[in-house]
């Protein structure tokens, strides 16, 4: 057989890069710099980012495109190079409330007691614990419990100029910086305030804090869908949201409708994937048993149906309630619960690669 540029051309012309239509070859992927050697052909393969999700299943797939359409005896298997283009960053427009910020993950539920606020601050936690500069923002108005969780109840905000306008300091703690109504109202009283005066509220916590760089930053949303929910899009374009729902079927219907807001034509958010939250209890003493108090697999089922990511399984363990209560994230502890964040945590960061390698940066909804 006689092997040459064109025919290992219109083989990978066959691979398909996920989620655009289009091949390798009229996406420009393929390097100019393919080599054959008798048999053995050699040559590289264009991605945009070291990060790109797909490298190792694109690489693969084009191995066997090569055997398939040309012949099982063309020596390619290891001989694809991969050559990355770290694009230039795009220029932030000047009215960017958070210039300094790579990704914004919404966390969300349909309904309260689902473990929303939990799950927002072991992910933001998890997230620092893997190397990443976090910032987490609770904006649950009405019910904030970040500083509860975080220890830092009785601590006070500072103010500091920078760049000539006054900014708010967030606190850090865990490695997460971190910015909450409940710093700025008494904790003992209920937060009476009309809809214009909660989005004011937080569109300050966004706008007029010193956030600075970040690769993530987390928003714990209020539950339902609000007015809150619609100054955030509003404000900001988020890069993904993530749905927290239990595995009950009255949780479930909400979290269909949480999913159904992000998606709308209205908001457009991507959704990165369902949390499972209190999957099933185990005992502390029977750490390998698991009772499904809450149904089986409700999120996972739902997550199948709805045709987005299961990103997690988390067991009801006393120990996760504990550590939000003590103001220490069970994500700091070396145990099951706290691996199950963090292995939450790389899935989220796997979702977002891959959302940010597919799809163009999210727009924050306009105002009419």
């Amino acid at each position: 057989m006689t092997l040459y540029p064109k025919l290992i051309l219109d083989a990978l012309s066959t691979v398909r890069y996920p989620g655009t239509g289009k091949n390798i070859v009229e996406m420009g992927m393929v390097a100019d710099d393919i080599r054959i050697d008798g048999n053995k052909v050699t040559f590289s393969l264009i991605f945009q980012r070291s990060t790109d999700p797909f490298i190792k299943s694109i690489v693969r797939a084009a191995e066997v495109a090569i055997t398939t359409h040309i012949g099982e005896e063309v020596d390619i298997k290891g001989n694809i190079a991969v050559a990355t283009i770290q694009p230039a960053p795009e220029k932030k427009k000047e009215d960017e409330p958070l210039p300094g910020v790579k990704n914004i993950i919404g966390v969300s539920s349909g309904k309260g007691g689902v473990g929303k606020s939990t799950v927002a601050s072991n992910l933001a936690v998890s997230l620092a614990q893997l190397g990443y500069k976090v910032g987490l923002l609770d904006a649950d108005i009405f019910g904030p419990s970040v500083p509860k969780m975080f220890g830092v109840e009785d601590e006070q905000l500072y103010m500091q100029e920078i760049d000539g306008k006054n900014r708010i300091l967030p606190l850090e703690k865990y490695g997460v910086k971190l910015l909450s109504i409940g710093f700025l109202v008494d904790k003992e009283k209920a937060v009476l305030w009309r809809g214009a005066m909660a989005s004011n509220a937080l569109k300050q916590l966004i706008t007029d804090a010193a956030w600075g760089e970040l690769d993530y930053f987390i928003i714990d949303m209020p539950p339902g869908t609000s007015d809150i929910h619609l100054t955030l899009v509003q404000t900001l374009g988020i890069t993904g949201a993530v749905v927290v729902t239990t595995p009950q079927e009255v949780a479930l219907a909400d979290a269909r409708k949480g999913v159904s807001m992000f998606l709308g034509e209205q908001v457009n958010v991507p959704v990165l994937g369902i949390v499972e939250n209190m999957s099933w209890f185990t005992p502390a003493a029977h750490p390998d048993e698991k009772y499904f108090i809450f149904g089986k697999d409700g999120g996972k089922n739902l997550a199948e149906k709805l045709g987005v990511e299961l990103l997690g399984q988390v067991p009801l363990v006393a120990s996760i309630c504990r550590g939000g209560d003590d103001g220490m994230p069970v994500t700091l502890q070396n145990s099951v619960s706290g691996r199950s964040f963090i292995a939450l945590a790389e899935t989220v960061v796997k979702a977002v690669e891959k959302r940010n390698a597919t799809r163009p940066a999210t727009k924050k909804v306009e105002t009419h």
